[in-house]
């Protein structure tokens, strides 16, 4: 399916072409502050053009990242209801959400990580992630403080499910939490070239996929010294790329638009453990296909499923679009 290019593309053509003469191009004092831009009432919506290996061989889906501020209650670790009415036990959260759905043969998947970081400092308070297939449905909670990370976990599978309990890793990040960290949103997450070497949580679809326990790696997290111009469903844009290398055979890398709003353009792991068929599992990338910025709660009335034509995904039919069946 052909899509229009992002009406950034032009822009970015230009922005890389300036870069190529050593001249920056992200003028931090230029951009919309956090709270100008993320407290507008309104929440980014991002669609990508997704694949992930699963059983062995690739599957193509659609994936939409959500992202939006929300009031969160430091006791009972969800979206608050009425923050007034206790504001000491409330902060606001920077809330991710990440869907993403995909075929496998005669059923397909559904699943769906939410991450909660503090939107002042990113700092990370909540996972949670759920996966709905023909064979059961798994959920998954991660509740995180400085005492360490308290997990929760509903398998159908007889010894996944239970309460456990990890030690926090001093300078810990969580994998899915990168998908906040790397965008610098408060600015730079590393300095051009910059490298450094983190405990890492590696991912919930990870660890739910390839049946992986909770525990930290060693991993290191490298930005280029240089922007790169890359081209995805939505466009060509000047982009910063964060390689990160781990401790159990992977390679990951997110491509992030230099310019404002920083979306993450694309991202792709992979395993170096290539004789491990099952070290495959879980192995996923994705590209931008289209972004918008919505209040998107109040978009649920039949024919408003238009509005995903601007995230490039493809809608479920209709019930006018399904034939009827003949008895």
């Amino acid at each position: 399916m052909n899509r229009p290019l992002h009406p950034r593309s032009a822009i970015a053509a230009i922005a890389f072409a300036i870069l190529a003469l050593g001249v920056p191009t992200r003028a931090h004092a230029a951009d919309p502050t956090f709270e100008s831009h993320w407290q507008d009432g309104r929440a980014e919506l991002a669609g990508y053009d997704y694949r992930v290996t699963r059983y062995g061989e690739s599957r193509r889906g659609q994936a939409a990242m959500i992202t939006v501020t929300e009031p969160f209650s430091e006791s009972k670790r969800v979206k608050a209801d009425h923050p007034s009415r206790n504001p000491s036990d409330t902060v606001e959260a920077l809330k991710v959400n990440m869907v993403r759905d995909f075929q496998t043969g005669i059923y397909d998947y559904n699943t769906m990580t939410s991450i909660f970081v503090r939107s002042s400092d990113f700092s990370l308070m909540k996972v949670s992630f759920s996966s709905a297939e023909w064979c059961g449905h798994v959920y998954e909670e991660l509740l995180i403080d400085r005492s360490g990370v308290r997990q929760s976990l509903r398998s159908y599978f007889e010894g996944e499910g239970g309460d456990r309990s990890l030690q926090w890793a001093p300078n810990g990040v969580s994998e899915d939490q990168l998908l906040v960290l790397v965008r610098g949103l408060r600015g730079d997450y590393l300095r051009p070239g910059e490298k450094r070497t983190i405990p890492l949580l590696p991912s919930a679809i990870l660890r739910r996929l390839a049946h992986r326990p909770l525990a930290w790696v060693s991993a290191t997290i490298e930005r280029g010294a240089k922007p790169e111009k890359i081209t995805v469903p939505a466009g060509s844009f000047v982009a910063d790329r964060y390689r990160v290398r781990t401790a159990d055979s992977r390679e990951g890398s997110y491509w992030v638009e230099r310019s404002h709003p920083r979306h993450i353009l694309r991202w792709a792991w992979s395993s170096t453990a290539a004789a491990d068929r099952r070290a495959s599992e879980a192995m996923e990338s994705a590209e931008l296909a289209g972004s918008t910025r919505l209040k998107y709660w109040d978009l649920h009335a039949n024919g408003q499923e238009g509005y995903l034509k601007s995230l490039g995904l493809a809608p479920l039919p209709s019930p006018s679009s399904v034939p009827t069946r003949r008895r």
